[in-house]
């Protein structure tokens, strides 16, 4: 949905430099129809493919209320990890009961609030949260449903901040006898949980599907060992997302269908071999749906030459808009907008204009000539970037405009400097 017609990167049926004329930078611009195009292959080659199978977008990626109309639509299920995501999805009117409910460290308030929607999962993290949630669940005459997040002890392949699978990880209930096995009984007894199985996830950009493979074989022991003890069928496994995309050149994604393929036929022949029902299988995918759905469209500014060691092209945005780079070395490809068919014989690194030493968009990147007013496209920012934004050094947040076809919508309204102060409270004592 992103292509080069004449001089110009077009978005859908829209120049780039249109929607920034319009619209101003820093801008997020998402593709409706890369978006819807995304969810589609999953419903295609997993949803319709299977029996007993569900799909859930991982909002953390990007979450907006008319982003959560378009994930209804396609019928999909809403992961969320927090009160505040859940308070937009029940603000977008999206189906409680097809909302599941993460965190490592749930409050008590935003457990209530699970138990007040009426959310239809709620993965519990650890051993204190059950017990909080089910004394919770028994006051209100309700029964929760729940998942235990588990651990599978599986080492990723990628950036350790973004690994979770592992033994040693913030995430998920240890599979220790000593923990996992009281957690279990404690909810099989509990008259107020419904328990239903487990969830893992190994991590996120992933470009092969051993891990996925390997974690599948661990959760399905322990179906059986739920099974063994206590003559109890677990129901569902959801078994997360974390399915690579490409952000520059070198990068290998594979399809949706190359993970839940694997992690079916694992399944299907391992639960065959223990004798037991194949439960209901749920995937949470956030990046691969949106990551390649969006980019950020910057104006070039100052250009400062250091001769023999590089040039800084400095735009209007940074790691307030996208601290990926900051935080992880995360790598972006980007192109001139209004050039975008001349050569790409010139190599500058793109900078923030944060405070920081560290707001480095794009290092030694080989671009079109630069001058200060072009604007500038970084592809591959649909997730992660307007989730992670920050006001550092008071820079309001950008707008996020959907394209489709040759519409474009503001679907999130830029941030004025009147907003950064409009929570600030002077004291009595302090005012002139």
């Amino acid at each position: 949905m992103f292509e080069i017609k004449g001089h110009d990167l077009y978005v859908e049926q829209i120049k780039a430099v249109d929607l920034a004329a319009q619209y101003g930078t820093p801008l997020y611009v998402l593709s409706e129809s890369s978006l819807r195009s995304n969810l589609s292959d999953i419903k295609a080659n997993f949803m319709d493919k299977y029996e007993q199978v569900q799909a859930a977008y991982a909002s953390k990626a990007l979450l907006t209320s008319a982003v959560v109309r378009i994930v209804e639509q396609e019928g999909f299920h809403l992961d969320v990890v927090s009160g505040g995501e859940l308070y937009t999805a029940r603000h977008a009117s999206f189906p409680m009961a097809k909302i599941i409910f993460h965190g490592n460290n749930k409050s008590d308030e935003e457990l209530q609030m699970a138990l007040d929607y009426g959310v239809g999962r709620i993965v519990v993290d650890n051993v204190g949260e059950l017990h909080r949630l089910a004394a919770m669940a028994e006051k209100a005459g309700k029964t929760a449903k729940i998942l235990f997040r588990i651990t599978p002890g599986i080492k990723a392949g990628t950036h350790h901040y973004i690994a979770t699978g592992q033994k040693d990880s913030k995430f998920g209930i240890a599979l220790d006898e000593s923990i996992i096995f009281p957690a279990i009984e404690f909810a099989i007894q509990s008259k107020a949980i419904d328990f239903l199985g487990f969830h893992f996830h190994i991590g996120s950009q992933l470009f092969t599907n051993d891990t996925h493979i390997a974690a599948t074989k661990v959760a399905v022991s322990l179906i059986k060992a739920v099974k063994d003890r206590y003559q109890y069928e677990i129901r569902e496994l959801n078994t997360g997302g974390g399915y690579g995309i490409k952000y520059v050149e070198g990068d290998t994604p594979k399809p949706a269908a190359y993970f839940t393929d694997a992690i079916m036929e694992s399944l299907e022949s391992l639960c065959k071999s223990e004798g037991l029902l194949r439960p209901t299988v749920f995937i949470e995918p956030g990046r691969s749906i949106v990551g390649e759905a969006g980019i950020t469209l910057y104006k070039a500014g100052a250009i400062k030459t250091i001769p023999n060691i590089r040039t800084y092209v400095a735009v209007d945005g940074g790691m307030t808009d996208n601290i990926r780079p900051a935080l992880y070395q995360a790598k972006y490809e980007a192109i001139v907008a209004n050039r975008a068919d001349a050569p790409s014989d010139e190599t500058v690194t793109l900078c923030g204009k944060c405070c920081e030493s560290g707001d480095i968009l794009i290092e030694h990147i080989p671009m079109q000539h630069i001058e200060a007013g072009d604007i500038i496209a970084v592809f591959s920012t649909g997730a992660y970037t307007y989730a992670m934004a920050s006001h550092y050094n008071k820079h309001p947040n950008p707008a996020v405009v959907l394209v489709s076809g040759d519409q474009s919508y503001e679907i999130v309204k830029r941030e004025t400097y009147e907003d950064l102060v409009s929570k600030d409270v002077i004291p009595a004592h302090l005012k002139a």
